[in-house]
This record gives C-alpha cells, sequence and structure tokens, in this order.
C-alpha cells in the first residue's frame, strides 16, 4: 500500500468538514437550543419549568433508544438516509414544538425530536469519521466535533434573537427549515459510506477499487478491533458506560438550565451574549483537546476533563457572581467540548471498527439514560428550591464527581488488535 499522491487533500478531511458543518446545525438547533425551548415553553399557562424540562429528558432517552437501531442501519446501509430521515422528523417536531397544549403532545413531540436528533447526528457522524480514519483519528473527531460547539456560538444566539423578535410560534417552525437546508445537502453532496468506496483505506492509503451496490458498504475499513460480544465483557466498557450516565447528566443539565442561570444575574441583551460562553470555550478546548490527545494518554486527558466539569459546575453554585458566573462557564464549556468528544474516541481508541457503532450505541443508550435525567432533576430541584439555581448545581458538580470515580475504576484502556 502507498500513500494516495493523487492528490494533495485526503477526501476523508472532505467527510471531517461536512460533518462539521452537519453537527453545528444538528447541535446547535436542538442540544444547545434546549434552553430557549424550555424557557419559552415554560412561559406558557400550561407549562411549568418542570414539566419542559421533562420534556427534554424524554427527548435525549428516546435519542438513545433511537440509536439502537441507527447504529444497525448506519453498519449495512448509507447513513445519508438516516441522516436525511433524522433531519426531516427534527423539522416536523420543530414546526409543532410551538403548538402544543397539552403536557401529552409536549412530550409526543419532543420524542419525535430526539429520534430526529439521533437519526441525523452523534451516531452516523462518529461512526463515518471513524471509518476514515485511524492514525489521526483523534484529531479528525476533535475537528469533527467542534461543529457541536460552533452551532451553540452561531445559532443559539440567533435562535434567541428570533424568538424575541419574531415570537415563539413563528420562530420555532422557521428553526426547523434551518436544520433541514443545514444538513440534508451537505449529507448528500460531500459524505461518503467508507473509504473504500473511493478506493482508498483509512487515513489516505490506496486500495484495490471495490463494486458498491446499493445495500451494503465496504467493509475493509472494518476489519479492525474487538467484537461487540468482546466488548461487553470488559470491564472498562461498563465503568466508562457509567461514567457517562452521570457525566452527561451532570453535563446536559447544566447546559438546559444555563439560560436561567444567566437571567438571574444579567439583563436579557447580556444574557444573549454570556449563554456564548460555554460554546466558545467548548471550541477552544476541543481543538487544544485534540492536539493534546495525541501527545499524551487519553485516559489522564479524559480524567482532567471530569475533573474540570465538576469544578465548573460547583464554581457556578457558590452563590456566582458575574465574574464566577463567567468563568465558571468558560471553565464548564471547555470540559463540554472534549467530554462530548472523548466518549466516542475512547470507545473507538479501546475497540478498533468493527463493531464501533453497536458498541457506541449501546454506551450512547446507557449515557442518554443520564443525559434524560440531567434537566429534569435539575429542574425539579429549582423548583423545591425557591427557584434559585445554587442547589441545582451543586447537585449537578456531585453527579460530575461520581462519573470521574466510576471512569478511574474502570481502570487502564486495553487496546483493540
Amino acid at each position: 500500500m502507498r500513500r494516495d499522491t493523487d492528490s494533495q487533500i485526503y477526501y476523508g478531511w472532505k467527510i471531517v468538514a461536512a460533518i462539521f458543518v452537519l453537527l453545528t446545525f444538528t447541535s446547535g438547533l436542538s442540544f444547545y437550543n434546549h434552553a430557549i425551548y424550555l424557557n419559552a415553553l415554560a412561559a406558557q399557562p400550561a407549562f411549568t419549568v418542570g414539566i419542559a424540562s421533562t420534556s427534554v429528558s424524554i427527548f435525549f432517552l428516546t435519542g438513545g433508544v433511537t440509536g439502537l437501531f441507527v447504529a444497525r442501519w448506519v453498519e449495512d446501509y448509507d447513513p445519508r438516509i438516516s441522516i436525511t430521515a433524522g433531519a426531516v422528523m427534527s423539522f416536523v417536531s420543530l414546526s409543532l414544538i410551538a403548538y402544543v397544549e397539552t403536557t401529552l403532545q409536549l412530550f409526543l413531540v419532543y420524542g419525535l425530536f430526539g429520534a430526529g436528533f439521533s437519526a441525523s447526528s452523534l451516531i452516523p457522524a462518529t461512526t463515518l469519521v471513524t471509518r476514515w480514519f485511524k492514525k489521526r483519528r483523534a484529531m479528525a473527531l476533535s475537528i469533527a466535533s467542534t461543529g457541536l460547539s460552533l452551532g451553540g456560538v452561531i445559532l443559539t444566539p440567533l435562535s434567541i434573537l428570533m424568538v424575541d423578535s419574531l415570537g415563539f410560534k413563528i420562530a420555532a417552525p422557521l428553526i426547523g427549515v434551518i436544520y433541514l437546508l443545514g444538513v440534508i445537502p451537505v449529507s448528500w453532496i460531500f459524505l461518503r459510506t467508507s473509504p473504500e468506496s473511493l478506493g482508498l483505506l483509512p487515513d489516505g492509503e490506496k486500495a484495490e477499487p471495490y463494486s458498491q451496490d446499493n445495500h451494503s458498504i465496504g467493509i475493509d475499513s472494518k476489519s479492525d478491533g474487538l467484537s461487540f460480544r468482546e466488548a461487553l465483557t470488559g470491564r472498562f466498557f461498563w465503568a466508562l458506560s457509567l461514567a457517562y450516565i452521570f457525566l452527561m447528566a451532570a453535563q446536559v443539565g447544566g447546559i438546559a438550565h444555563q439560560y436561567g442561570l444567566v437571567r438571574e444575574q444579567l439583563s436579557e441583551a447580556e444574557t444573549a451574549i454570556a449563554v456564548a460562553i460555554l460554546p466558545v470555550f467548548s471550541i477552544i478546548g476541543r481543538l487544544i483537546g485534540g492536539w493534546i490527545v495525541e501527545q499524551i494518554s487519553i485516559r489522564k486527558f479524559a480524567i482532567v476533563m471530569m475533573f474540570l466539569q465538576a469544578f465548573s459546575l460547583s464554581l457556578l453554585s457558590m452563590g456566582y457572581t458575574v465574574a464566577t458566573l463567567c468563568i465558571g462557564l468558560a471553565i464548564f464549556g471547555a470540559s463540554v467540548g472534549n467530554l462530548l468528544m472523548l466518549q466516542p474516541l475512547l470507545i473507538a481508541e479501546a475497540y478498533g471498527v468493527k463493531d464501533y457503532a453497536k458498541i457506541f450505541s449501546i454506551s450512547n443508550l446507557m449515557s442518554s439514560c443520564g443525559t434524560a435525567m440531567g434537566p429534569a432533576v435539575l429542574g425539579v430541584i429549582y423548583a423545591a428550591s425557591s427557584n434559585f439555581y445554587q442547589l441545582p448545581y451543586a447537585a449537578a458538580a456531585m453527579s460530575g464527581a461520581i462519573g470521574l470515580s466510576l471512569f478511574i475504576f474502570g481502570g487502564k484502556i486495553i487496546k483493540q488488535n
């Protein structure tokens, strides 16, 4: 095998760029926008903060369950079909979300939204990057997943302005249209199922071209690694997955309520700026983290990020001033950016590509339980503590500390062969 010298740019980097754009829209209009949707829904007489928070939890839980089916699909069929279907479901959900009138309607719409997000976001995206890269997988994942944070920088402030100026009933369907336009075209123009489809191997090695039918993909890039059964028999998988239940409960709970947290201290105009602190530092942290992971042990780096998340949430809970609020959001953002990247990277590092989608989907389902609990639990604690956020964020910090302890218990990564 030899390096691809026919072109200056390995096509895998075009895959990374396309996924960067895709994740910018999927995360910016869902993951980071939940705080906006939650606040708008809670302002309506039919819904409380607790009900709105529970709907966000349903979003993530539904997404986790849907991920099991998405993983099976992307292993055997073109991931672009899953991404397109997910974008359409998300569009329909966002078009309906401002018009729900009952709790049941709200929960059903959020369930559909969660399924759409799962089908169009992390599982197909990280699976593709993992197939296209091996030696530079950490850097490729860090760049591609930076879109997760860029969406919060660009699209969340835009969404706030749209909701404030147009009203939620007009803004929400328009946000759905933006989701469609940001996801579907880039997927069909640039994404390809595997490097073998272009006569390549991961990282740009040359391979013999092969014939690909409409229903299957090349498997050469998926031949390395451990099987699904082998992964589930090891302690590391369970320690990692259980840790991420608590880590994601802390992280997503903190993100979902950051808008309300900031509004306790700042004006509406200042809030629109402050909510960008977290995603901005998420981008900075992730890009730096992608370089650091190639230099040091990924496990040690993960431990540092988990500690920083727990510390930042503690800082946000300590009777925050404007200074501690901004510092806490910055540190929290740096940890958010890297912990989102680290889960798929840790799995790829430990188990390879062979059954990556299945292994990640199970771990993602488990972490989705924490993701689902986080906004609801913090919402309940908020309501029980006279509508102040100190105690909810202290609980999030404790959850992050538990996650760190579980991950350390898992021991060293036993790399795939």
